[in-house]
């Protein structure tokens, strides 16, 4: 039977009467979406019942697939310690999926677990369920957390999983456990952001529309801003619903805690081969990298060149004919910078040049940004065209003797002690005062904090 339906819960404490004490009245919106959603699950009587939590063991490069035969968890750290569950594990369909994760080149499996409670982003979710009449004895779970890769990924190991629930004829139901935005008020916890409500909108509309390209193709920045839960739960899910007709119901979405509550459920009604969104977001991403190349300048497309051919030949690459004159006849430090998924993928440089022109310093700076960082394994070939690089190029570093002199938007530091020396360009996302600047560079420097350093300011002409 493989997937029945699947959808897409908040996990906000607040919402159990136990722990909100009256607040969770702001929220009944939510609240009577999860009741019917839980009634739903159990009409369908599922065999299995498969939960991705963002609270569950995360690493940056695999999924973690809970073990053993089964879990409890309570909710003690919220001061309600009597809300106490316990859930059976489907322990062949664990194995299997581990396998076949494996088989299919996809990092996952039982590996790393250092407890075994349930976390709150599964135990919300499993309390309704409980509430609704879930019979626990009759149904088995898993337990799913995320990882740090990228969109196609989770939706690959999301195809996975429907491939084993087929195979082992189960009927299952996917709980996709995730909130929206942390920033949308600035009174909330974690304050205000643009990108918070402008996030919550786009995953409601995408998941309300089935659009599940454009939620795997969202932009990572204004994700990352909005300092997002539940975004790469949805993926997986969207890949346990590859090649199926869905019909998405939006039954709630709410905020008024500085925090996006959305529930939506997807019916499925059958086979649609044309929702193949694995080879949709490779056309895409393929699409996007030719523009991406096509507004490139010379600097970049001189950083590219060099990195392409280097990971695809291990040789450097020669120096190209008709470059700008600037970039033979000017000697510079430089630096050039990696990004896949929004996220740092390398980034090598020099402040003072070592070569006798900028492109110089550009081709061997490119070929160092892709396999000599020591905080990434090499790039590899496949990774190319996801690759959003950036060159800046350093103008003399200057030394100052007042931080009133700093401006961590204007001016990249330097700062040296005793031999030791740490840099950090300008206007970096993240880094909004010269205190958090200094700091930073201190560390990539190795100098305590409490250490004295001289300092150096430059400026940078980013090419992008």
């Amino acid at each position: 039977m493989s997937i029945l339906a699947s959808v897409v819960v908040p996990h906000p404490p607040i919402i159990l009467p136990e722990i909100g004490k009256g607040e969770e009245s702001k929220i009944a919106a939510t609240t009577a979406a999860y009741k019917e959603i839980s009634k739903r699950v159990v009409e369908l009587a599922p065999d299995t019942i498969v939960i991705t939590s963002p609270h569950s063991i995360m690493y940056a490069d695999y999924f973690h697939i809970s073990p053993g035969e089964s879990a409890s968890g309570n909710m003690a750290r919220f001061r309600a310690p009597e809300v106490d569950l316990t859930i059976n594990y489907d322990v062949e369909f664990v194995d299997k999926l581990s396998a076949a994760a494996m088989a299919e080149n996809i990092p996952a499996g039982k590996i790393g677990e250092r407890e075994k409670s349930l976390d709150h982003g599964t135990m919300i979710p499993l309390y309704f369920l409980e509430k609704a009449g879930l019979d626990f004895d009759a149904v088995k779970f898993l337990r799913i957390g995320l990882s740090g890769l990228p969109a196609a990924a989770h939706y690959h190991f999301g195809q996975v999983i429907s491939k084993v629930a087929d195979e082992l004829n189960r009927r299952v139901v996917f709980v996709a456990s995730g909130d929206l935005s942390h920033k949308l008020k600035a009174d909330g916890p974690y304050g205000f952001v643009e990108e918070g409500p402008k996030f919550d909108a786009e995953v409601m509309e995408n998941l309300s529309d089935e659009d599940f390209l454009k939620l795997l193709t969202m932009d990572n920045t204004m994700c990352n801003r909005a300092a997002e839960c539940g975004l790469r739960s949805f993926w997986i899910m969207a890949g346990a619903l590859d090649k199926k007709s869905v019909q998405a119901e939006k039954l709630s979405y709410e905020g008024p805690f500085g925090v996006g509550y959305g529930v939506v459920w997807f019916n499925i009604n059958g086979v649609d081969s044309s929702r193949n969104f694995a080879a949709k977001l490779e056309n895409f991403k393929h699409e996007e990298y030719l523009k991406r190349i096509e507004t490139e300048d010379e600097y970049v497309k001189l950083a590219r060149y060099s990195l392409e051919t280097y990971i695809k030949t291990h040789k450097a690459a020669e120096m190209p004919k008709d470059l700008p004159a600037e970039m033979l006849n000017r000697r510079s430090g430089t630096f050039v910078s990696l990004h896949k998924d929004g996220n740092l993928r390398g980034c090598i440089g020099t402040f003072l040049p070592t070569t006798e022109s900028i492109a110089q310093e550009i081709l061997q700076n490119a070929i160092s940004a892709c396999s000599r960082d020591p905080r990434f394994s090499p790039v590899e070939e496949s990774e190319i065209e996801d690759l959003d690089i950036s060159v800046d190029v350093l103008s003399e570093p200057e030394r100052i003797f007042d931080v009133k002199d700093l401006d961590a938007k204007k001016y990249g530091v330097i700062v040296e002690n005793n031999g030791r020396r740490g840099l950090l360009l300008p206007d970096l996302e993240g880094v909004n005062t010269v205190q958090e600047q200094l700091a930073i560079a201190m560390k990539k420097g190795g100098i305590p904090a409490n250490e004295k350093v001289n300092v150096w300011r430059f400026q940078v002409i980013r090419h992008h």
